[in-house]
């Protein structure tokens, strides 16, 4: 993995409180009757399991302003903690991290998950496969049997998926076809609806979270006015910048517009398929999907100078349920994260 610095980047207390009452926040949305009924008819079927489990190492990605924090991405299998050689990044002490990291890691993954499969596609060519490595070492001293496979590589059986002639009881789903829609997922779809496999980061954390769909639906007036507190709300939409599906703006408001927004698409993760309003063109502002896009004002990344190099910076909280796990900064340059400039990378933080 790429560390940038080994010196801690410093945020305030205050924007690190606000950051992590938001994550709680809608993590309680998430478990609030009346929220989850008025968005049942919108969930796919994978969705529609209930599990008893939080979702695993859910991200929230945060750009530093001057008016505080805004959420730019709610990232359902958040990456970035293991730094490589046997490192995990340095956390801060602070009383949110209770116990020790690799306490708080195990302390995700139920007892009874004696053996788990961690999918990705095409596993070994991921750029995070090196963490992969690095939980499952965790799990197996913990005493868990643990597979790093791609999808093709699970059988599916009569009683549920195996490797190598294991019946695999959980999978930590590192793929991000959180709704196993995609024909390389079908059995473990077919596995997960029968109750003979656990997912997670599972599809209803995604469809009740992480699809950006949500985003839009937040600012939607009258979904969450009488389901949360009118100070959750605020919260909430103080925090998420605007934003809507496109397929509701109008399309010639939107390109007058353009400028002042981001185009995502609502169901990936990390920054794919991400594009600046500043520098769209005609042809390919027409050309996206309107339905499954959604449009968010424009937030400027925070700046931070590392040994004499300003960077782009932002945060990224790591929860399940309503603990925190960990904090991470990345730092880069460009229009859009990446690693790929030297001198970029993920940073510890210190918050005070």
């Amino acid at each position: 993995m790429s560390l940038a610095s080994e010196l801690p980047v410093t945020i305030p207390k205050a924007d690190f409180d606000v950051m992590f009452e938001f994550a709680k926040s809608v993590f309680r949305l998430k478990q609030n009757r009346t929220y989850v009924s008025r968005l049942e008819s919108l969930l796919p079927e994978a969705a529609r399991i209930r599990p008893d489990a939080p979702g695993i190492l859910m991200g929230f990605d945060f750009h530093l302003t001057p008016e505080g924090p805004r959420l730019i991405e709610i990232n359902n299998n958040a990456g970035g903690l293991y730094i490589g050689d046997g490192k995990w990044l340095p956390q801060p002490d602070i009383t949110e991290l209770e116990n020790g990291f690799k306490h708080r890691i195990l302390g995700m993954f139920p007892d009874v998950w004696k053996t788990i499969a961690i999918v990705d596609e095409d596993i070994e060519q991921q750029y995070m496969y090196p963490e992969m490595e690095a939980y499952a070492a965790l799990l197996a001293d913990d005493g868990r049997e643990v597979f790093l496979i791609s999808p093709e590589q699970l059988q599916l059986n009569e009683d549920g998926l195996y490797v190598n002639s294991k019946r695999v009881d959980a999978i930590y789903n590192r793929h991000t076809d959180f709704y196993l829609e995609s024909s390389a997922m079908q059995h473990i779809k077919s596995a997960y609806l029968a109750g003979q496999v656990q997912v997670n980061p599972h599809p209803r954390s995604y469809a009740l979270l992480g699809d950006k769909s949500r985003m839009s639906d937040w600012w939607h007036r009258g979904l969450l006015e009488g389901t949360i507190s009118d100070r959750e709300i605020a919260l909430i939409r103080a925090i998420v910048p605007e934003t809507h599906l496109m397929n509701e703006y109008d399309p010639e408001a939107a390109w007058q517009e353009r400028k002042s927004w981001v185009f995502k698409p609502s169901a990936r993760h990390g920054g794919k398929g991400v594009l600046l309003g500043k520098g769209i063109s005609h042809k390919r502002f027409d050309g996206l999907e309107r339905s499954e896009t959604v449009m968010q004002k424009f937030v400027p990344a925070s700046q931070v100078e590392i040994n004499g190099t300003s960077f782009k910076f932002d945060v990224r909280l790591y929860t399940q349920a309503e603990r925190l796990i960990a904090v991470a900064g990345r730092v880069w340059q460009g229009q859009l994260t990446n690693f790929r400039v030297e001198g970029s990378g993920w940073v510890p933080l210190n918050i005070a």
